[in-house]
């Protein structure tokens, strides 16, 4: 069982940054690829990033990339996502999410943390 506890999210203005952070429990972090998602109200929640157990494959949604960065500290047992540029389009719940590696759907999920960008 892994449990995901997001934070840092907040109100910035557009062209701002945000960095969120996802803590996990158990000994099992550095055993699953990870990834951010986020959900707007009345739409769906969408892929943002993902990273593979070790850090060393990322993969972005065309929306984020080159804005935002994900990465990992596995000795620490932390998710972070830097988001850069912000953009009131990415105005959402940003949710960080685990899954065993054998499995393509995602297992472990935080409750979120919001951000909102103004114009």
């Amino acid at each position: 069982q892994v449990q995901l506890v997001e934070s840092g999210g907040g109100l910035v203005q557009a062209g701002g940054s945000l960095r969120l952070s996802c803590a996990a429990s158990g000994r099992t972090f550095s055993s699953h690829p990870m990834g951010w998602f986020r959900q707007a109200p009345g739409k769906e929640r969408e892929f943002v990033a993902r990273i593979s157990s070790s850090g060393g494959s990322t993969d972005y949604a065309d929306s984020v990339k080159g804005r935002f960065t994900i990465s990992r500290d596995n000795a620490n047992n932390m998710l972070y996502l830097q988001m850069n540029s912000l953009k009131p389009d990415d105005t959402a719940k940003y949710y960080c999410a685990a899954r065993w590696v054998f499995n393509t759907k995602y297992d472990y999920w935080g409750q979120g943390t919001q951000v909102t960008v103004s114009s």
